[in-house]
């Protein structure tokens, strides 16, 4: 079959024929890719960021953010069928450890096991998963547009329900970055809470598609401390979600939230060069985050499904790989890339 495959850190991946997976374990679930989602992270791990921590055999079949309808199962898989839509999280957990019993998936004991990481991904016609990795999908949602949530919206529900019972009605929460992640985080933070929604970028463009899902102010960067300051009486955000995580907007947001407010940090990339007692005297809490829970994907997907969430995306063939990289790189890609194997 054919799938985009990195061959070696720091060389462009690209299209190759590699066999079809197929089922081997009782709990495996081979899914055909009807939609898979473009994300920074699959260039990170193109250039080798990961490599130092995570293992990872090459060549890999990349992605992280796949939606399709299910091929094949083993013999105890119980809660999906041949046929049915899903959505699939990107880690596999063993379901059995104190992490996995509380809900918290991510932090599974037997560690990373991340679809297009440490295992073949979905930048393919055919991705085997898990039984624990696939979430079906209510009736008449379509893949290609809920795909880029198996991360990028997971990411930001993640962030989203810490935010949640730091918001009272009517208090104000920032948000750095209206791309794929920042206008599914605008649409949630409406959806989730009675906040004003303050919505930062460099980009016009960004501007308008944050006002478009939601934002109730959307302001260039070198307005926004003033425009926060204004809205808040002088005091700042209580909360200030960070979809960017690198250049000024580490700063910046430091300089937006208020005394014993939250930094919630999502993108990555940058540094945090902070002086300690600018976070001591006004107790500011710094807090990272990073890919959501199976459970967090389940309230995601029921928000979906209301109508309260869409993501904006893009769709190319897996041929033009390398014309969606070069969109994405290019700051071309306002919403998401998705490709259709």
């Amino acid at each position: 079959m054919k799938a985009i495959a990195l061959h070696g850190y720091h060389e462009a991946p690209r299209l190759t024929d590699v066999p079809e997976p197929e089922v081997t374990g009782p709990h495996d679930v081979v899914v055909r890719v009807t939609a898979a989602g473009l994300c920074r992270t699959d260039l990170h791990i193109r250039d080798g960021w990961f490599a130092p921590a995570v293992p990872t055999e090459l060549p890999l079949v990349l992605g992280h953010e796949n939606a399709g309808v299910v091929h094949a199962v083993g013999p105890a898989v119980e809660t999906v069928a041949v046929g049915d839509t899903v959505i699939c999280h990107p880690q596999l957990s063993c379901g059995y450890c104190a992490a996995c019993r509380r809900g918290d998936d991510m932090r599974c004991a037997r560690g990373l096991d991340l679809t297009g990481l440490t295992r073949h991904g979905g930048f393919a016609e055919l991705m085997r998963t898990g039984e624990r990795g696939v979430l079906k999908l209510p009736p008449g949602l379509d893949p290609v547009a809920v795909a880029p949530h198996a991360d990028a919206g997971l990411s930001v529900m993640h962030a989203v329900r810490k935010a949640v019972p730091l918001l009272d009605p009517g208090s104000t929460v920032v948000v750095i970055g209206v791309g794929g992640l920042g206008h599914i985080g605008v649409q949630c933070l409406r959806a989730m809470t009675a906040a004003v929604v303050v919505a930062v970028d460099t980009d016009p463009q960004a501007r308008e598609l944050a006002i478009a899902v939601g934002a109730h102010h959307a302001v260039a960067p070198a307005g926004a401390e003033e425009r926060v300051r204004e809205l808040t009486g002088g005091a700042g955000a209580p909360v200030v979600v960070d979809f960017v995580g690198e250049d000024d907007t580490v700063p910046l947001s430091l300089g937006m939230v208020a005394a014993r407010g939250t930094y919630l940090v999502v993108g990555y990339g940058g540094e945090l060069r902070v002086p300690t007692f600018a976070l001591v005297l006004p107790e500011i809490s710094v807090v990272g985050n990073a890919v959501g829970t199976y459970d967090d994907l389940r309230e995601l997907i029921d928000l979906v499904a209301t109508g309260a969430v869409e993501v904006r995306t893009r769709t190319y063939p897996l041929a033009s790989f390398e014309d969606a990289v070069a969109d994405l790189e290019g700051g071309r890609m306002h919403g998401r890339g998705v490709l259709v194997p």
